[in-house]
């Protein structure tokens, strides 16, 4: 299967069973992983990627994630710090991937935009410029996700 524009990509997306949309969100998570300082975001990423997370589990990473994303929001409030936004897009991603099965949404796809938000904000930091080289990740690492052989 091969992923062209965002329209694809979520249908993709939405076509997986919430375990593996889970673990394909943790993966686009990992990639702005190293963004973030927070040990929070950091330990419901590697929850998230290891699967078989109990729900009483998720609901523990994704309150943690969330009291990172607040501080996060907090700092880049004050000053309009681009690092600090990065750190708090890296905080939604991390809840995103942790987000309790029960919660409506395509959890993936969320993971997946605040992870580009992310990216963004650390290209605007680094003044790079911001491209389109994360979405283009996300499209071939959701690719290779689904060329594995795993079941949607």
């Amino acid at each position: 299967m091969s992923i062209h524009n965002d329209s694809e990509f979520k249908a993709a997306l939405e076509r997986l069973a919430p375990d593996r949309q889970r673990q394909v969100a943790a993966r686009f998570a990992r990639r702005v992983a190293d963004l973030s300082q927070d040990v929070r975001v950091k330990t419901a990423i590697e929850a998230a990627s290891r699967g078989g997370v109990s729900e009483a589990e998720l609901e523990v990473l994704h309150q943690a994630a969330n009291s990172a994303r607040v501080e996060s929001f907090t700092r880049c409030g004050m000053e309009a710090d681009w690092s600090d936004q990065t750190g708090h897009f890296v905080a939604k991603a991390a809840m995103a991937c942790v987000r309790p099965t029960a919660a409506a949404g395509n959890l993936a796809w969320d993971t997946a935009m605040h992870a580009r938000m992310a990216r963004t904000c650390q290209t605007i930091t680094e003044g790079t410029g911001t491209g389109n080289r994360e979405t283009e990740a996300q499209y071939r690492l959701l690719e290779d996700f689904l060329n594995q052989g795993v079941r949607t």
